[in-house]
């Protein structure tokens, strides 16, 4: 049996679809906050059982039975340490056999404010002795797709990743990839860092964009401090604007581009290239 946390999520419903291409509905358990919201999940054949990360009794039943678990790393940043131990130490009491945990790439090294909270939960991972293996998780091409309807509407793309490039993949990609993980023998001490094949600048991005969409869409590159009043300004929270600033920082000094192809290697296949997924965003 595999349980998939955050089942609900963008990512999480991705490797249920992924999985279900590779194991039978029957042995996958889709564990989500609020089941009542996972109708979508549960009309693929699959187990729904509730899992908060906040309620670690809700995780031990979540987890009952399950061989494997794949963690995907909670959304709410600053909780996450705590919320990620509770998930550990329920798998640990279910006797799970293998935990992958979602982290970010070469987490132990990066400099991205995100690294902190992914660095805390791999020690503890080891710490506790758990069977586990790291997928260290480059970034999402649609992080920066999402930024593509303002940029259009405004008439420039900004940031502040400077010349840093960026290897980023499709979040099918990573999920596919951990679903390959979960279904693969001997993955216990394994650490994979998975990014793109291919890797661009933001003015790359822009010019892609500009290529694609027929229109001049120049990128503008801002200081960190700007870029994140910049976003606040766009209506963004203020704790999502400044990861989104300190991200692109780091980005600039590399953090985001990785050229080992452990993903496509993963996968079996070339990673998902920017020009496509840039079609799909703007139809």
């Amino acid at each position: 049996m595999i349980v998939v946390t955050g089942a609900n999520g963008q990512l999480g419903q991705l490797v249920i679809q992924a999985l279900l291409r590779q194991v039978p509905a029957s042995q996958v358990v889709a564990a989500v906050r609020q089941p009542a919201k996972a109708a979508q999940l549960a009309a693929l054949g699959v187990q729904v059982r509730q899992a908060d990360y906040n309620q670690p009794a809700t995780l031990d039943a979540a987890f009952q039975g399950a061989h494997r678990v794949l963690l995907i790393s909670s959304s709410e940043v600053g909780q996450r340490a705590l919320q990620h131990q509770n998930a550990i130490d329920a798998a640990q009491r279910a006797g799970v056999q293998l935990l992958a945990y979602t982290s970010l790439l070469r987490a132990d090294a990066s400099p991205l404010g995100l690294a902190a909270e992914h660095q805390a939960t791999e020690a503890y991972l080891k710490s506790v002795g758990l069977p586990h293996v790291l997928l260290r998780n480059g970034w999402y091409t649609e992080n920066y797709l999402a930024s593509v309807p303002p940029a259009l509407q405004h008439g420039a793309f900004i940031g502040s990743a400077g010349e840093g490039r960026i290897a980023s993949a499709a979040r099918a990609d990573y999920a596919e990839a951990a679903a390959r993980v979960l279904t693969l023998p001997d993955q216990a001490g394994r650490v994979y860092e998975l990014a793109g094949d291919s890797a661009y600048t933001l003015a790359e991005f822009a010019a892609e964009l500009s290529r694609q969409s027929g229109k001049t869409i120049p990128y503008v590159n801002l200081p960190e401090a700007d870029y994140q009043k910049a976003l606040v300004g766009a209506g963004l929270p203020e704790g999502l604007a400044h990861l989104l600033a300190d991200s692109d920082a780091g980005a600039a000094q590399g953090a985001l581009f990785d050229e080992g192809r452990q993903l496509s290697a993963l996968l079996g296949r070339p990673t998902t290239a920017l020009a496509p997924l840039m079609a799909q965003a703007l139809a």
